[in-house]
């Protein structure tokens, strides 16, 4: 039971402390729409599952004790947020209000960028391994430890999906929309200063 409430406590501090996440979820149900700020929530639920997929196969261990391969990994995560960054402040003003809509994203790329913005930060990686290694013992059940994992990503989606529903409520998204590349331009700052700071993580 101790076990149980540990594993509970820190999934839900971990899960509601901001970060790419966060940032990525926001800023597709603000500017494109609920359906998509839904679908990027399951898709870092999806990425979270590869996290506990891989720590339960004993690769966490390798990861966590292998500098360089852990290294490897910060700078790959970083190197993804800081891409996606600077795309997002790329993005123009417009100056018709009725072309401030951006291109509609389909179903299978917001599933697929909430899975790599979370599969792709090693935040996240630290947050698994270093749970299942250090609060899970090692005689708990494999059943039990997937249930861990099943909650982990449960837990993930439900509380992005409901970021999603509300900054997609209709009122605020419209008020928004006109200074939807003031927006995008400042989730692009976030995921590249996630990025920087994750890339000046990996030398320590």
């Amino acid at each position: 039971m101790t076990e149980l409430i540990a594993v509970i406590t820190i999934t839900l501090l971990a899960v509601a402390s901001p970060g790419p996440d966060f940032a990525m979820v926001t800023r597709n149900s603000l500017l494109l729409s609920r359906r998509a700020g839904v679908l990027t929530a399951l898709g870092i639920g999806l990425g979270v599952l590869l996290h506990v997929t891989y720590t339960l196969l004993c690769v966490g261990l390798l990861i966590q004790q292998s500098l360089w391969l852990f290294n490897a990994i910060k700078w790959l995560g970083a190197a993804y947020l800081i891409y996606l960054g600077v795309k997002m402040l790329r993005s123009k003003s417009v100056g018709d209000l009725n072309d401030t809509r951006m291109a509609p994203m389909s179903d299978l790329a917001a599933l697929r960028i909430g899975f790599l913005t979370n599969a792709m930060n090693p935040k996240t990686t630290v947050f698994i391994v270093s749970l299942f290694i250090q609060v899970v013992r090692p005689g708990t059940p494999v059943s039990v430890q997937v249930g861990y994992g099943l909650f982990i990503a449960m837990a993930h989606m439900a509380w992005f999906s409901l970021l999603a529903l509300c900054f997609s409520e209709g009122t605020m998204r419209e008020r928004l929309l006109g200074v939807r590349h003031w927006i995008d331009r400042s989730f692009g700052g976030l995921l590249i200063i996630f990025g920087v700071l994750l890339g000046a993580a990996s030398g320590s």
